[in-house]
Parts: C-alpha cells; structure tokens; sequence
C-alpha cells in the first residue's frame, strides 16, 4: 500500500519498543469463538489476520483468561492458562505478524461478573449491578461474589504473571493488564464493589494496588514484551459510572500504574464515544490527562472510526494511538480505505446479535453476499 500520509492516524507509531506502520488498533473484543477448552481455533486465527492484511499496525487480542482457577469470564472465551492454548495462539500471531501486524494479548480476570463459571470472586461480597449479557451466553442476575482472601490475591497476580510468560512463548508482541470495564481489577478500583479494609480497600491508591501490583509483575515476567495496562470508567454492567474524586482519582491511578511499569496506557469507552466518557468537569480529557501525568503512550477508545474525531484526538494532544471495535468489524481493511480515501462501511448490529461469535459475523457476511 503506497500513499501521501494525510490523516494523522496513517503516520508511524512507536509503543515501548514495538515499532507499528500506523496509529491504528483493533479493540480488544469478545468473540467467544475458541473451543470449550479455551483453545483458539483456525477460524480465530483467519479473523485476526483480516485485521493486519487490511493495514492494522496493533491487533489485541480479545479478553483472554489468565488462570484455570476463578478467572474466566465466558464459556468459550479463549485463555493463556496452559500450553495447549499457547500452541492455538501460536497461529493466530503468526498469521498476524505475516501480514504486517503487531499482536498484543490483553489479560483478563472477569472476578463476580463471571457468567458460566461456578466460582466467582471478587474484592468483596458485593453483587455486581445489572444483568448478565445474553451476547455472551448469560441471562439473569449476577451472584453475589465471594470475597478474595489476602493469599487468593497473591495467587491471581501470579496467575497473571504465568500468563504473560505463555503470551511470549505464543509469538505476542505484548502484553495489557485489563483493569477496566468492570472486570475483577477494577471491581478492586471501584469504590461501591471494593469494601475491604486492608490494603487493598479504602483510599484509591489502596484500590488500585491490585492493578500496580499486577503490572509490575507482568512487567517483571517478560521484560521483553511491550506492556501496558487498559483502564476505563464505565463498566460493561454499569454505563454511568465515573471515578468518584474526578481529576483527582484519575491522578492518582495513572501515576501509580505508570510508576508500577506500564509503557502505555489504554483508555476505555465501554461502547460509548470518546468524548462522552473522556470529559472531564474542567473540559480537559481523561486521555490527555494520562499522557500529561505519565509522559507515555495513550491509547484512545470510542468511534475513533469518525475520521474528523481521530484527527483531533491525535492532533489535540489527547492520545497517540487509536483502538477501534465496532468500525473495525464493519471494515477490517479500515486503515486501507482511510489511506486510498474510499468511503467505510456502517456498522451492523446483526454482525453481534444474538451472540458476538466470528461465526455469526461470517454468517452475516455471507448473507449480504447471496
């Protein structure tokens, strides 16, 4: 692909050592598409190689569980927990990296907002808000967690070290500590899930210890992979949530995970847009505070499809690379029909519902082909 460099998005990146062709990532999103086991298929490796041929310069993986003990969030969620997973992923990163890409594996512990896994754990005995996601496989009122004890926790930041080592031996570029969207590590962050009293509950540098800690473990396991951590506000059972101290919370989070070793920080929008859940009281944005804060990459989420928006996202100092999700899967060749100036196509719910399998995509493909 050979063009004039227009839109800001088109220009190369660097993130911690990892050189990318452009600014553009594909979002980390659930496909629930390996086998039972949690091993990736044939059909996921072909659906994240789509992403690299169409000129991606970042793929991350979809949330991805770390251990075989309470982590999984999904039934057919794909994992790093053993080696037969490591072998599955191998493909995937391969076909990436022999398109042009750059793979990084985004770590998850769902914690109470498990749905098909016996046993769910969480900060503290706190049920989740809402309703399990029928996309997902889950229908009814979430369980009420039971609490993590103080070595349960050692053990899930070692889980997630054990993990990162799995993602390098899989061919992953790097690794993101998924502490948003109300998943376990930001159900440590939040403060009406996390009522602990010892030091990992109270003050918000007590809820984000967890997250730091995690960090610098990852970072400890596999110093030569990219890693990073993804945080967000909202919660995918909770669309109005915001940090409750504000730019004051957002100071804190950043500074302690930047200082526990992450390289970049990836700031999630849990479906809204951008600048509905970036804006802060003062009219500044979380992402440009990030930067501002830790000096690293920030990674922007939320209709960074809209090309108008991602220019000033990159051009007003708010973020420096963009994930995208809805706008990918409606056009997995988006940073080639960016780079030619031909017009992106408009997302179809259909392609999610009723389950957000690559097999249901592919049916949804195959019908507006007929």
């Amino acid at each position: 692909m050979t063009t004039t460099i227009e839109h800001p998005a088109l220009a190369p990146a660097t993130l911690g050592g990892l050189a990318l062709r452009n600014r553009y990532a594909v979002a980390p999103m659930s496909r629930v598409s390996a086998r039972p086991d949690g091993t990736p298929t044939g059909e996921m490796a072909d659906y994240y190689a789509e992403f690299a041929r169409g000129g991606f310069g970042l793929v991350f993986s979809e949330g991805t569980y770390p251990d075989s003990a309470a982590s999984q969030g999904y039934l057919n969620q794909p994992g790093l927990a053993r080696d037969e997973h490591v072998a599955g992923w191998r493909v995937v990163t391969a076909g990436v990296r022999a398109a042009g890409g750059r793979m990084i594996a985004q770590l998850m512990h769902a914690g109470a907002i498990a749905q098909g896994h016996p046993d769910t754990v969480g900060p503290s005995a706190v049920q989740p808000r809402g309703e399990k996601m029928r996309a997902y496989g889950g229908s009814g009122p979430w369980p009420v967690p039971r609490e993590l004890t103080t070595s349960e926790i050692d053990d899930v930041v070692d889980g997630f070290a054990a993990a990162a080592v799995r993602a390098r031996q899989a061919g992953f570029d790097g690794v993101e500590v998924h502490a948003a969207n109300g998943y376990l590590l930001d159900q440590f962050l939040t403060d009406y899930t996390n009522h602990r009293t010892d030091s990992h509950g109270g003050s918000v540098a007590n809820r984000i210890r967890l997250t730091a800690r995690v960090v610098t473990a990852v970072a400890e396991a596999v110093p030569e992979l990219v890693t990073g951590v993804r945080l967000s506000q909202t919660k995918v059972n909770d669309f109005t949530y915001r940090w409750p101290g504000g730019r004051a919370d957002a100071e804190v989070i950043f500074a302690a995970v930047a200082e526990a070793g992450a390289q970049y920080l990836h700031i999630a929008s849990e479906g809204r847009n951008w600048l509905e859940t970036a804006k802060l009281a003062d009219g500044g944005t979380i992402t440009a505070l990030a930067r501002q804060v830790t000096g690293l990459p920030v990674i922007a989420n939320g209709g960074m499809h809209d090309l108008a928006q991602a220019h000033e996202v990159l051009t007003g100092g708010h973020a420096d690379l963009l994930s995208i999700g809805h706008g990918a899967l409606a056009n997995p060749d988006l940073p080639a029909r960016v780079a030619a100036a031909e017009p992106l196509a408009e997302f179809d719910r259909a392609m999610v519902s009723p389950t957000v399998t690559v097999a249901n995509a592919r049916r949804w493909r195959e019908s507006r082909q007929a």
